[in-house]
């Protein structure tokens, strides 16, 4: 059972300041609640008993807001006193864990997978790290990720601009934590996409969980996509 998860909610949201530019983009607000409240509800449901936010950017902003607890659940700050990339954020992020099995998401997208199934593939197949992969009809936005026929992932693609389908990194992680403090630099500043599963995704064991198509996914780093999740989450299931 996953009792711990990070989330990274220490961006600018570069893409996503002509329509939100007061605050971090976890906290945008859809339906008059942060983006994150959302996140906490999903992982309330799936009983995750502690929350560490990694911030940075205005981060005073999200620590006045969740405060210690939310929604019943603990809350800890990882903070970032210089920028440290997705990887270094959650390496910051990992010291205050005592887990060994952590669950990482995105602050500013939601993909509804049922954590239970996720967390049964990630020890089924023994691996250091599981990562959630969802196909689209269009990936020109995002990185995309070869599988095997064997299911093996064989590496990571960059973003060409191309509008094709496409399986995708969903953000959302499971990662063994000893493997990760062991084969990170602490107070550097990298990317976990491109600086360590790129690195790594060859010589360690990497799995995968393949969302649902019908599994809702959303990332609200574009104004269209933060417009059409004020309508999608008036539905919100938790």
């Amino acid at each position: 059972m996953l009792k711990e998860a990070i989330i990274l909610a220490g961006g600018f949201g570069t893409r996503l300041q002509s329509v939100v530019a007061d605050r971090p983009k976890p906290m945008a607000l859809v339906c008059g609640k942060p983006f994150l409240h959302y996140i906490f509800k999903y992982l309330k449901h799936y009983k995750i008993q502690k929350v560490i936010l990694s911030v940075g950017h205005k981060a005073e902003m999200i620590q006045n807001y969740f405060g210690g607890e939310y929604e019943g659940t603990k809350v800890d700050y990882a903070l970032e006193t210089k920028p440290m990339g997705t990887g270094g954020g959650i390496r910051l992020a990992m010291e205050k864990c005592v887990e060994e099995k952590i669950l990482v998401l995105n602050g500013d997208s939601f993909i509804d997978i049922n954590l239970n199934s996720f967390y049964d593939t990630y020890n089924s197949c023994h691996a250091d790290i599981c990562l959630t992969l969802r196909e689209v009809e269009n990936a020109a936005r995002y990185g995309t990720v070869k599988i095997a026929s064997e299911g093996i992932i064989i590496n990571f693609r960059e973003k060409n601009g191309i509008e094709a389908p496409g399986i995708i990194n969903g953000g959302v992680y499971i990662i063994n934590r000893g493997f990760y403090l062991n084969h990170s630099n602490p107070n550097k500043n990298f990317s976990i996409e491109k600086d360590f599963f790129e690195l790594y995704v060859q010589k360690y064991n990497f799995s995968h969980y393949l969302a649902n198509k019908n599994d809702y996914f959303i990332d609200i780093g574009i104004p269209e996509d933060y417009a059409k999740a004020q309508h999608d989450f008036t539905k919100f299931a938790y």
